[in-house]
């Protein structure tokens, strides 16, 4: 194999060339002994990854690749570089565990020393389509459709905008690593690890391809708010009328798959800044979860995951290479990862102005908060800082069924700052924009998980819909008495008794005492914020 260093690359066809240029690597400290390839297209990162045996192609000319052991995110083992000059502005927490200066630069010259003997795949691209608050990003990994993931994922540079690109972000990734976690003072053989003094994020012992999408996210959750922009976990979409609209929520509460409606443009389904210009997308791709995918429900991901260049990351296939996304066997967590340009319906800029309407979404496992609850300003940033939700199973190593959780603004394993600095944020675009905030439970209802029932997909959709026409505003209106939510007495498309939580549960009293606990288990985890 010839090392290549140019990005010219006809479709189908692997580019030969000489690796003489090793500019291609400044920025990372290797120099490798093997070949290596720059900036390859999809179809050359899709004919070696075949080449190579990493992955097998759907009967769609899908890449599906496997992870192995693991399935998800490897939360516990995320490392921040406790470096003298931002020790103190890092929210140390369980998902930013110190590391000291001296065992990541070991971990660094570790990963870099076995870098050095592989063939490599190297790819330049941009996190942030507002070119004010992007950063430049070096990825270096060993595998071809890890190459071809982060294309997806992130935005591609114009051949003009590769011309003498130097990273402002280096990213080296040797996912069959395993560490020696004895030696370098780790917890397990595996580490996702960043300095932001090095400007250098280092992830080994892992093939799950979601931790190279968090760690540029967790980059820019560090960057932006010195900027003045508030980073949000959360899609965006946008009308026919440039109206925009905000969808907060963790993993599996229905961020892309609420965000991609046919009838708006897509801008993003994850990441987003949001500037005194507007709302912009972090990202170039989606990555969407996909266990028990259904068609005629989500056209649009079903689609874009039925092409050539997609990943499908542990989808199960039968041996002629038709996909069965309902096969949970290797992980509930299933991800399709393709470019934003496999959509019918997306904002191309990815950027959009002032937010009209900010929907929370939560997926509540105890079935006891409605489907639908308008929030004053106050009750915006309560649950904002909650960030309540189920944690879905797969979407981190160990969890098998959902549990309640509160994560801080939606996304605090990806916070590098304390989340005071992101809610000042919101409550400062939230003032100044008149913003519409909404509760949306697209969790349980008429009893917790295990008893109740999901809610419909169908009815959310028409929530949704209520919510973005503005038909919503004309309903009556009634207060929870348990969590002094206003909700909505009708919403067209949805029964009545869907909409009030506790009119669906079969034994009230129960309800009562379900709700009871969850508003304690709210008060109590609130408690860390009073005062701040």
């Amino acid at each position: 194999m010839s090392a290549v260093t140019t990005i010219e690359a006809q479709p189908g066809i692997v580019p030969e060339g000489t690796g003489t240029d090793r500019t291609a690597l400044a920025g990372t400290g290797l120099s490798p002994v093997q070949p290596f390839y720059v900036n390859l297209r999809t179809a050359p990162l899709v004919t070696l990854a075949v080449r190579r045996d990493e992955i097998r192609l759907s009967e769609d000319g899908a890449v599906m690749a496997r992870t192995g052991e693991y399935t998800g995110r490897s939360a516990q083992d995320k490392y921040v570089a406790n470096d003298p000059d931002i020790g103190e502005e890092v929210w140390w927490h369980p998902g930013n565990n110190p590391l000291p200066p001296e065992a990541f630069d070991r971990l660094a010259e570790t990963v870099r020393a076995y870098l050095d003997q592989q063939v490599l795949f190297v790819e330049d691209l941009f996190a942030g389509a507002d070119p004010a608050h992007r950063i430049r990003i070096r990825l270096v990994t060993t595998n071809a459709w890890h190459a071809l993931f982060a294309r997806n994922m992130f935005i591609r540079p114009t051949e003009a905008e590769l011309t003498d690109f130097t990273p402002d972000y280096v990213l080296l990734h040797a996912p069959e690593l395993h560490l020696d976690a004895k030696a370098l003072g780790l917890r397990s053989s595996t580490a996702v690890a960043m300095s932001f003094t090095h400007r250098l994020v280092v992830i080994a012992g892992t093939e799950y391809a979601g931790e190279i999408k968090k760690s540029i996210f967790s980059v820019m959750n560090w960057r932006l708010p010195v900027e003045g922009v508030f980073p949000m976990h959360c899609s965006a979409n946008i009308g026919v009328d440039g109206d925009v609209a905000l969808f907060f929520g963790l993993s599996g509460t229905g961020k892309t798959t609420l965000s991609s409606d046919p009838e708006r443009a897509l801008i993003g389904d994850d990441e987003h800044g949001w500037s005194p210009k507007g709302v912009f997308n972090f990202e170039g791709g989606c990555y969407a979860k996909v266990i028990n995918l259904k068609k005629e429900a989500e056209r649009e991901i079903w689609d874009a995951s039925h092409r050539f260049g997609a990943v499908l990351e542990n989808v199960v296939a039968d041996a002629q290479g038709h996909i069965d996304f309902n096969d949970g066997s290797l992980t509930e967590n299933t991800r399709s990862c393709y470019p934003l340009d496999f959509l019918g319906n997306f904002r191309p800029d990815g950027q959009g102005g002032t937010p009209r309407n900010v929907i929370m979404l939560t997926a509540d496992a105890f079935g006891v908060l409605p489907p639908v609850a308008r929030l004053t300003p106050k009750e915006a940033m309560y649950h904002f800082l909650s960030g309540y939700t189920a944690r879905v199973a797969g979407t981190e190593k160990g969890v098998s069924e959902p549990q309640a959780t509160f994560s801080a603004c939606f996304g605090s394993p990806f916070l590098p700052r304390k989340p005071k600095v992101y809610a000042e944020l919101f409550g400062k675009y939230l003032t100044e924009s008149g913003a519409k905030c909404w509760l949306v439970n697209t969790g349980w209802i008429a009893g917790p998980y295990g008893t109740g029932r999901r809610m419909s997909l169908a009815h959310t959709r028409a929530i949704l819909r209520a919510i973005l026409n503005g038909e919503i505003n004309a309903s009556e209106w009634k207060v929870d008495p348990h969590f002094g939510l206003e909700m909505p007495l009708s919403v067209a498309g949805v029964p009545p008794e869907v909409l009030d939580p506790k009119a669906s549960w079969a034994d009230p009293a129960a309800y009562d005492r379900q709700a009871e606990a969850l508003l304690a288990r709210f008060a109590e985890n609130y408690r860390q914020f009073e005062g701040a």
